[in-house]
């Protein structure tokens, strides 16, 4: 029963019907408060729907269960929710977390800089999407110019 309410609340968000998927969702998270899918389900249904505040505990549910499957998604969900918020430093402490399990990804690594800019550290920030750029091979041959400018943005002759 549980799998097929999952299922069909996935299937209703994926359709757009974000507030008939809330609905299951929320009552599936009643009855199944330690269950870190559900919780991670109703949190992105609340992202989906502009809820963001009440995703955050959602999130915060999912990620205290390492067998969560997409946490990856979770971490990169409940990040950029925090930033949205206005809580920098706790969307900065969660990309960190996110990068401690999965090295170098280009999604955290991303909406990490993002958080960096709204912290004031824009150097930073563009520094780290400097890097993330040249690893990705889309500056043709000048690789090793912008991976030294990643480091040094402020250097002029």
């Amino acid at each position: 029963m549980r799998d097929d309410e999952l299922e069909q609340a996935v299937r209703l968000r994926e359709q757009g019907q974000r507030e008939e998927a809330r609905t299951i969702l929320l009552e599936l998270a009643k009855r199944h408060p330690d269950d870190a899918e559900v919780a991670y389900q109703t949190a992105w249904v609340h992202d989906a729907l502009g809820l963001e505040a009440e995703a955050v505990p959602f999130y915060e549910r999912a990620l205290a269960d390492k067998g969560l499957d997409d946490r990856l998604g979770a971490f990169t969900g409940l990040g950029s929710t925090l930033r949205v918020l206005g809580r920098y430093r706790e969307a900065l402490e969660t990309f960190t977390r996110g990068l401690e399990e999965f090295p170098g990804d280009p999604g955290l690594r991303t909406f990490m800089a993002m958080a960096l800019y709204n912290e004031g550290r824009a150097r930073e920030a563009v520094g780290s999407l400097l890097k993330l750029l040249a690893e990705s091979g889309q500056v043709g041959g000048y690789r090793r110019a912008v991976e030294y400018y990643a480091e040094n943005l402020d250097e002029t002759i």
